[in-house]
């Protein structure tokens, strides 16, 4: 049994939780109680909870490794409801000391420690970088991430991370190296693309921001799944409807919203707007640096209001909050990253040839480990793919050229695509 990867959020920290995202429920398919075993043998006995996708009970196995947030922990199934859990624990490397006749002011920031094609490890860790300093430049993050050269460890120069858009440069994550050099950061657009893939024509830039707070809150739940209710006064409702997981979020985009009749109105979680430096008394905050960095996450992968809901219940929603939300968008670019990787791997073959599991995993690299390998190729097995045919001793019969596989799928999702129909839904019901 292959084991599961899951990188802690601060989230699944404040609330003893682990949330059974998409590649975690063929792990835990039933409600129940669980028993998690970790790395000393010691038990901890945990709730599995499948209506509200997650687990619950876990602050216990937490506490006794001393985890922190972006710590891994490795599922391996043991038994059915009996699972074991090895904690992954990155050293932190300690902050350089200021020399003495010159002494430079420390910010914290968050830093890569670790990067692969599939998970990126980020630590709040002090760096040596004057406050106050001139911004770097943003050009070559602006740039749509098709004209710009695939980012190598060895680079010299880095790249600034996208995290938290509209940001001041020093709440956003710097990247650190994966040796001993710096590395360039990975822009989360880059995570889809195959690194022999040939160059995509440009994409129009990305569409401008709405003015004004309300427009930015309605265009964050267009983007999200959420109804957005205009109820006047300064205050905003985001409804997430979905039968008996649907909740309901009041936004307060002004300070005087707070004392207005309709701020009691009912709802499970209540926000303020405000400005990241700011820590205004009563609700918890939305910031609208963080409001904006989730607009530019949402339009680059979907976020829905199953995803923001640890988010909302466990306080204020900031830009630490927008860049571990950053962390689950790239999780969802890297799974559809290494989907291209192996289709474009299986190009190499002719259409009618055998696919050994065992040479594609090595031609992937350490890139796909034989786990997901073994669910991608599962999937193209089955329709609207079907350009696989299993054969005995874990090989594959490739039916159809990837090329041809492709057009033939554009086709088909360019023929369904004339006939669906839009459902009639207000967004913002004024």
């Amino acid at each position: 049994m292959k084991s599961k990867r899951y990188m802690i959020t601060r989230p699944c920290l404040q609330e003893g939780s682990l949330s059974l995202l998409k590649y975690l429920e063929s792990t835990f398919p039933t409600s129940g109680p669980a028993v998690f075993v970790d790395d000393k043998g010691d038990e901890h006995a945990v709730q599995i909870d499948r209506e509200r996708m997650e687990i619950r009970g876990v602050g216990s196995l937490y506490h006794a490794q001393h985890l922190n947030v972006n710590d891994v922990l490795m599922i391996t199934t043991l038994s059915p409801a009996r699972y074991q859990v090895e904690a992954i624990v990155k050293p932190y490397a300690p902050p350089a000391t200021p020399r003495r006749e010159a002494p430079v002011p420390t910010e914290t920031r968050r830093v890569v420690v670790s990067s692969t094609p599939h998970v990126r490890e980020i630590r709040m860790q002090e760096v040596r970088v004057p406050v106050g300093a001139a911004p770097r430049p943003a050009e070559a993050a602006d740039a749509p991430a098709e004209a710009r050269p695939t980012p190598r460890p060895e680079a010299p120069q880095p790249e600034p991370v996208r995290a938290a858009v509209g940001a001041p440069d020093s709440a956003r994550p710097a990247a650190t190296p994966r040796r001993s050099t710096p590395a360039q950061a990975v822009d989360l657009r880059f995570r889809d693309a195959a690194p022999d893939a040939a160059p995509a024509r440009p994409k129009p830039g990305p569409a401008p921001l709405p003015a004004g707070i309300e427009a930015q809150v309605a265009e964050f739940a267009r983007l999200s799944g959420y109804r957005a209710e205009d109820l006047g006064g300064g205050t905003m409702r985001l409804r997430a409807d979905l039968g008996a997981h649907g909740y309901a979020v009041l936004v307060a985009t002004t300070p005087a919203a707070l004392s207005s009749a309709v701020w009691r109105e009912g709802a499970d979680y209540r926000v303020q707007v405000c400005g990241e430096a700011e820590r205004p008394d009563g609700a918890p905050r939305l910031t609208r640096e963080a409001l904006v960095a989730l607009i530019e996450h949402a339009r680059l992968a979907p976020l829905s209001p199953v995803d923001l809901r640890g988010y909302w219940k466990a306080g204020s929603m900031d830009l630490e909050s927008a860049a571990s939300i950053a962390e689950l968008v790239s999780a969802y670019i890297a799974q559809r990253g290494t989907f291209s990787s192996v289709l474009l791997t299986l190009a190499q073959q002719p259409a009618n040839s055998v696919v050994s599991v065992q040479r594609l995993a090595e031609r992937l690299g350490s890139g796909v480990n034989f786990a997901e390998l073994g669910s991608i190729l599962d999937t193209l097995t089955r329709p609207p793919f079907q350009a696989l045919t299993p054969l005995p001793g874990g090989q594959y019969l490739l039916r159809v050229g990837v090329a041809d596989l492709l057009t033939d799928l554009a086709e088909y999702a360019d023929g369904v695509r004339r006939r669906v129909r839009t459902p009639v839904r207000d967004h913002v019901v004024v």
